[in-house]
C-alpha cells in the first residue's frame, strides 16, 4: 500500500493499510475511506486506484464473486459453509448493493471464522492432552485470550504459536502473534 519495505512499516501504517484493504474489498468510497483514514479524499480515491491497478486479482474476485452469487443465489467458505443471499436478485438498487457487499464479505470473513474455529479446537484438544490448567477464555474476531498461569506461559506461547498457524491450509502462510500482559489492555 505504502511502497516501503516490510521493514518499515509502522503500527500506523499497518492500521492504515488494513482499513484500506478491507474498505476497498467491500467496496468503501473515497469519501468512505477518508472518513476512516487520515487521508484527504484526493489521496484516498488515489489509493483506491492504485490499489486496484496494483491488485487487478482483488478486482476479479468482487466481480467473480457477485456474479456466482446472482448465479447461484449463495457464496460460500473456504470448507463449503453458505451463505443464502436472495436479496442479490432485488430489483431495489440499495436492497441489491447491500446484498453485493454481503457477498464480496461472506467467503473472506467466513472462512477467518472457520480458521479461528479450527485453531480453537486444535488447541482445546492439545491443552487438554496435555493436561494444562491454562484456559482458553475469550475470542474476539481472529484474537484469542487466554488465562494462563506463571509456569505455563512459556509452553502455551509455543503451543499457540505452533498450532493456530496449522489450522487451515492455505497457498498463503497464517501468521500468529503471541503478546503477553496481566490483563487484556496491558497486552503487548
Amino acid at each position: 500500500i505504502f511502497n516501503v519495505s516490510l521493514d518499515q512499516v509502522t503500527g500506523a501504517m499497518r492500521r492504515a493499510a488494513k482499513t484500506v484493504n478491507f474498505g476497498v474489498i467491500y467496496g468503501m468510497s473515497d469519501y468512505g475511506l477518508e472518513q476512516a483514514t487520515d487521508f484527504t479524499r484526493e489521496e484516498a480515491a488515489q489509493f483506491i486506484t492504485s490499489y486496484f491497478d496494483k491488485y487487478p486479482g482483488v478486482r476479479d474476485y468482487i466481480e467473480r464473486t457477485k456474479t456466482q452469487a446472482k448465479e447461484f443465489g449463495y457464496v460460500q467458505t473456504v470448507l463449503g459453509r453458505r451463505r443464502y443471499i436472495p436479496e442479490i436478485k432485488s430489483p431495489n438498487r440499495m436492497v441489491r448493493e447491500a446484498a453485493e457487499r454481503m457477498a464480496i464479505n461472506m467467503p473472506v470473513q467466513g472462512t477467518s471464522a472457520d480458521i479461528i474455529k479450527a485453531a480453537m479446537i486444535n488447541l482445546h484438544g492439545e491443552m487438554e492432552k496435555r493436561g494444562v490448567n491454562s484456559k482458553m477464555i475469550l475470542q474476539v474476531h481472529d484474537e484469542l485470550l487466554f488465562e494462563v498461569p506463571p509456569d505455563e506461559v512459556q509452553l502455551m506461547k509455543e503451543m499457540v504459536a505452533r498450532l493456530m498457524p496449522e489450522a487451515m491450509k492455505l497457498t498463503v502462510p497464517l501468521q500468529v502473534d503471541v503478546k503477553l500482559g496481566r490483563n487484556w489492555g496491558e497486552m503487548k
